[in-house]
Parts: structure tokens; C-alpha cells; sequence
């Protein structure tokens, strides 16, 4: 069983990030987070539980944004080897460089279908990622179709 969370404050992408777990042939154990604080929350209670396979972690989120979250998981000593996608809206060159200097695992632009979120989880899902190793640039963007 792998372990997931999902840090979005977006109500309908957290539902339809849940449907398409539900489709994925993979067992997964989901935690959400409705904003950055919350997930930087759950994260610390960490010592009792095992650490996340991957973080889906959106950018664009009240209280603490992406960018903030992903700085405080690669700075904290107990933290800093959990992978971490970027799952957001936003493909601009500042965020996707950004967050790959920050040392994110891949980036993710959200998809508009559901098939194409399906397909995107289970990509995340069977990609060797523990420890949290560096993604060569060129690979970053995970580009699903």
C-alpha cells in the first residue's frame, strides 16, 4: 500500500484527484490537505507513522503556498527525502524552474481529462522515487498522454 498526499485547496480537483485513485490499479492510502499549513501539519506527526511515497503538492494554495511547503519539507532533516510533485494549474517557466531548484521530483501540469489524471497518478505512482533522488532538468516536466 502506498501512502499519498494531496495538499489542494481546490474542493472539485481534490474530488476528482480522489475518483481517479479510486480507478488506479495501485493500493493507496490518501491523506488531504485543503492548504499549505495543513499539509506541513500532517507532515509533522510524522514520527508515529511511515512517510508518504509522494506528495502531490499544488502551487497555488491560502495560509502557505507550494513554494513555501516544498522550502520547509527540503530544509527539515526528517522531511527532506519524501518526493514531491508539483501538481498545479500553472506551467509558467518561473514556477517549473522555481520549484526544480527547490528540489521538487517532477512537475505535473493539472489534467483537463480524467483518463489523463488517471494516467498521471499511476506514472507518479510506479516511478522509483524513494529516496527523494535529483531529477535531471530534462525530465522534470512529466508530460502524460
Amino acid at each position: 500500500m502506498k501512502n499519498i498526499f494531496l495538499a489542494d485547496d481546490d474542493a472539485d480537483d481534490r474530488e476528482f484527484f480522489i475518483d481517479a485513485l479510486k480507478k488506479v490499479a495501485i493500493p493507496t492510502d490518501l491523506t488531504l490537505a485543503n492548504n499549505g499549513l495543513e499539509l506541513m501539519e500532517n507532515l509533522e506527526v510524522l514520527t508515529q507513522h511511515p512517510p508518504p511515497h509522494v506528495i502531490f503538492l499544488d502551487l497555488n494554495m491560502p495560509l502557505k503556498d507550494g513554494f513555501q511547503c516544498l522550502h520547509e519539507i527540503r530544509n527539515t532533516p526528517k522531511l527532506k527525502n519524501i518526493p514531491v510533485v508539483i501538481f498545479s494549474t500553472s506551467d509558467n517557466d518561473i514556477s517549473v524552474n522555481k520549484t526544480y531548484e527547490q528540489g521538487a521530483n517532477y512537475y505535473i501540469r493539472k489534467p483537463a481529462s480524467f483518463q489523463l489524471l488517471i494516467k498521471s497518478i499511476e506514472k507518479v505512482l510506479v516511478l522509483e522515487m524513494w529516496p527523494s533522488p535529483r531529477t535531471p532538468k530534462e525530465n522534470y516536466i512529466l508530460s502524460i498522454s
